[in-house]
C-alpha cells in the first residue's frame, strides 16, 4: 500500500513537471516599443498561448513641416485582449492611416514585419477638418459663393427691370403720336380695306391712328421673306387678303426703327412718290423685342433689282426720273401752316432704297438715317457721325468730312449728289437707236474704279482726289430724254454743293421736258 501511494505521488510530480515544461516551451518573446507590459523598458514582452506579436505603422500630420510622417510601434497582444481580432486585417477599420501585422512563429518575429501603408504627397492634413481648424476656410468659401450668387441675381433683376423700362419707354414714345379715340376700330369695320382706313383717318397725311396700327399688326399673316438689308429683313405679308410689306428690324437697329417710324408719321408726309406707310408696332417681352414697320407692297421690288432685269425706253425713263425727283422734292420742301411739314433730308439715296410701282412710277423708301429741320426753332437732329449713307453714293463733302452737318441745306445737296448717280444707273439701261435698240448692261456707279465693297479711302481717292465721275456715253446725245438727264446728273454730282440743282428744279425741268415731248407727238 505504501509503495503504491509513493508511486502515485511520483506520477503526479512527473506530470506537473511535464506540463510546466510544455507551458514554458509555448511562451514567446516579442520585440516591444511603446507597448511593453508592466512598464518594461528592455524591449521585450512575453505572450502566452493565443497571444500575438505585432508591428503597427500609423500616419500622422507634422504641422511644422506641413507633411505626413509615419510612426512604427512594436508590442504584444495578450490572448485575453483578443488581440487576434486586430490582426485579421492589415488596414485597421475606422482608423485613417493605420496598418498592423502580427505573428507568433518565433521569438521577436515582429521585428522583421513591415506593414504596408500607402503614403500621401498632399499637404492637406486629414485631421484638420476633424480638429475644426478648417472652419474659417469653409466659412470663407461659403461667403464667396453666396456673394457671387447674390451678385448674379442682382444683375439679372437689374437687366429685367431695364428691359421692362425700355419696352415701356418705347410704347410711351409711340403712344404720344396718335390718341386712339375718335377713330373707327378695325374690328368694327370687318369689310374695310387699308385704303378705306387711310382715307378716313389720315387727314393729316401722317398715317393711321395707333389703335388701328396695332390691330393691323396683330392680324398680319406672314407669307415669305423677300429681302434682307443692313437694318432688317423684309417679308411679304397679307392683311385681309391685301398684300403688304413688313420690315422686321434687327434688335441692334432700334434707333433706325424709331427714326423711320417718326419720319413716316410726320404730318403731311404721305405722298404718291413716298413709300406708303401703314403701321408700326413693337412686340416683345422682357427678354426680346420685335420691331415691325408695315408699308405698301410693290412687286417689282427695288430699282436696283428692276434695272438688272429690265431695259427702259425714253418714256419710262422719264416717268421714273420725274417721280423720284417729285418724291425727293416733297421730302426737301417745308410746308408752312398750323399742321405744317418740316423739311426732311433722306441721307441714303440709292437705287436699293427706291421701289418701282406697278405703273412704272417710283417711290422713295428707307428713312432710317433721315433728319428733319425745324425752321421755327432752327433745330436739326443730326447724329454725331457726319458720314452717313452708303459709301458708294456718298458726296465728296461727306467723304472728306468737310460737310457742315449743322447746316441743313448741306444734307439736301448731299441727297442731290446721290440722286445724280441714280439717274446715271437708269440712263445706262435706256435703249437708243433707230433700227436696232441697244442698252448697256446694268452696273453700279464707279464699278470700274473701286471694289464691290469699297472703303471710305477707296471712294475718297476716286471722288475727291481724282475727281472722277461716271462716264457719259456718246449714244446719249442721240435721244432728247437722255441728253437732258445727262446734263442734270452732271450738275447734281458737281464737286461744289452750291452749284448742284435742287430737287424742285429737277422736277420742273423734267415736267417741262415731258410737256415738250407730248406736244411734239401731238
Amino acid at each position: 500500500m505504501a509503495e503504491n501511494r509513493e508511486t502515485g505521488v511520483k506520477n503526479v510530480i512527473i506530470n506537473n513537471l511535464v506540463s510546466a515544461a510544455s507551458y514554458v516551451q509555448t511562451l514567446r518573446r516579442c520585440y516591444c516599443e511603446g507597448h511593453c507590459p508592466n512598464e518594461m523598458i528592455n524591449g521585450t514582452c512575453e505572450i502566452k498561448p493565443g497571444g500575438q506579436c505585432f508591428t503597427a505603422i500609423e500616419e500622422d500630420w507634422d504641422r511644422e513641416t506641413g507633411t505626413f510622417v509615419y510612426d512604427t510601434t512594436y508590442g504584444c497582444f495578450p490572448a485575453d485582449e483578443r488581440g487576434f481580432l486586430q490582426c485579421k486585417g492589415r488596414i485597421v477599420p475606422h482608423q485613417r492611416g493605420k496598418s498592423i501585422e502580427c505573428c507568433d512563429g518565433y521569438d521577436f518575429c515582429n521585428k522583421d514585419l513591415r506593414p504596408h501603408i500607402e503614403e500621401r504627397t498632399t499637404t492637406v492634413s486629414p485631421s484638420v477638418l476633424e480638429e475644426g481648424e478648417n472652419i474659417p476656410y469653409i466659412v470663407l468659401l461659403a461667403s464667396v459663393t453666396l456673394c457671387i450668387t447674390v451678385f448674379l441675381l442682382v444683375i439679372a433683376c437689374v437687366y429685367l427691370r431695364y428691359r421692362k423700362k425700355e419696352d415701356h419707354r418705347k410704347q410711351q414714345y409711340y403712344n404720344k403720336h396718335y390718341p386712339p379715340h375718335r377713330y373707327p376700330n378695325v374690328e368694327m369695320l370687318p369689310n374695310a380695306t387699308l385704303s378705306n382706313f387711310i382715307e378716313q383717318t389720315s387727314g393729316s397725311g401722317s398715317g393711321l391712328p395707333l389703335l388701328v396700327q396695332r390691330t393691323i399688326a396683330k392680324q398680319m399673316e406672314m407669307v415669305r421673306s423677300i429681302g434682307k438689308g443692313r437694318y432688317g429683313e423684309v417679308w411679304l405679308a397679307k392683311w385681309r387678303g391685301e398684300r403688304v410689306a413688313v420690315k422686321i428690324f434687327f434688335t441692334t437697329e432700334e434707333q433706325s426703327w424709331f427714326r423711320e417710324t417718326e419720319i413716316y408719321q410726320t404730318v403731311l408726309m404721305r405722298h404718291e412718290n413716298i413709300l406708303g406707310f401703314i403701321a408700326a408696332d413693337i412686340k416683345g417681352t422682357g427678354s426680346w423685342t420685335q420691331m415691325l414697320l408695315i408699308t405698301d407692297y410693290h412687286e417689282h421690288g427695288s430699282l436696283y433689282d428692276y434695272l438688272q432685269n429690265h431695259v427702259l425706253d425714253p418714256s419710262s425713263l422719264l416717268v421714273m426720273s420725274f417721280t423720284i425727283a417729285s418724291g425727293l422734292s416733297h421730302l426737301h420742301t417745308e410746308i408752312f401752316g398750323t399742321k405744317g411739314k418740316p423739311s426732311i433730308a433722306h441721307r441714303d439715296i440709292k437705287s436699293k432704297n427706291i421701289l418701282v410701282k406697278r405703273n412704272g412710277e417710283c417711290v422713295i423708301a428707307d428713312f432710317g438715317l433721315s433728319v428733319k429741320y425745324l425752321s421755327d426753332t432752327n433745330e436739326i437732329d443730326v447724329p454725331p457721325n457726319e458720314r452717313s449713307g452708303t459709301k458708294r453714293y456718298m458726296s465728296p463733302e461727306v467723304l472728306d468730312r468737310s460737310i457742315n452737318i449743322n447746316h441743313f441745306d448741306a444734307h439736301k445737296m448731299a441727297d442731290m449728289y446721290s440722286f445724280g448717280l441714280v439717274l446715271w444707273e437708269m440712263c445706262r439701261r435706256c435703249m437708243t437707236g433707230d433700227k436696232i435698240k441697244t442698252a448697256d448692261d446694268y452696273v453700279v456707279p464707279y464699278y470700274n474704279c473701286v471694289p464691290n465693297d469699297p472703303s471710305f479711302e477707296d471712294m475718297l481717292h476716286v471722288v475727291c482726289v481724282k475727281k472722277i465721275r461716271p462716264q457719259i456715253p456718246l449714244r446719249w446725245e442721240t435721244e432728247d430724254v437722255l441728253q437732258t438727264l445727262s446734263k442734270i446728273m452732271q450738275e447734281c454730282w458737281h464737286s461744289n454743293p452750291a452749284v448742284r440743282l435742287t430737287a424742285l428744279r429737277v422736277k420742273k425741268t423734267l415736267s417741262k421736258l415731258d410737256t415738250d415731248i407730248t406736244s411734239k407727238i401731238v
